[in-house]
């Protein structure tokens, strides 16, 4: 099985736009697809917005999306990966090329925040290098801040 990746400055067309909300309603159960797409579309606003795809067999399985919170300091903001394709190390690439992008572009910092229920991308993000650096109310209980220095 190949995997490709795709990284874009704005969000996919359409089918594609539908088919990443279908993906992130798989994963985030506890949001509806008006929602997921309502925050989706806001974030067309930013003036730096990532989207990185990943795909098998033309069918999005994979994606990561940040933005720029202030100069310097990128927001990784949304992922995750399809569970037929999880443990292949998708998600970890995704997060590689992200960084990769924001050295590039001259960011030095990435935060990020996840809820204690998503434990594998807790894990994944402490492993890449990322620092717990405080937690705050959310919308699902507390979550977790999480830093890299890039």
């Amino acid at each position: 099985m190949t995997i490709q990746y795709e990284t874009a400055t704005t969000l996919p067309p359409e089918p594609q736009f539908t088919e990443l909300i279908g993906l992130l309603a798989t994963v985030f159960t506890n949001q509806t697809t008006d929602a997921i797409r309502d925050d989706l579309l806001a974030t067309a606003n930013y003036p730096v917005l990532l989207v990185q795809l990943a795909y098998s067999a033309n069918r999005i399985i994979g994606c990561k999306l940040g933005y720029e919170r202030e100069p310097g300091l990128f927001y990784s903001w949304l992922g995750c990966v399809d569970s037929n394709f999880r443990g292949q190390g998708i998600a970890a690439e995704l997060m590689r090329q992200q960084h990769d992008w924001c050295r590039a572009q001259g960011y030095k910092t990435v935060q990020t925040k996840t809820y204690n229920q998503w434990r594998s991308m807790l894990l994944l993000n402490i492993r890449s290098g990322f620092a717990i650096v405080g937690t705050e109310p959310g919308r699902y209980g507390l979550k977790i801040v999480l830093e890299k220095s890039l």
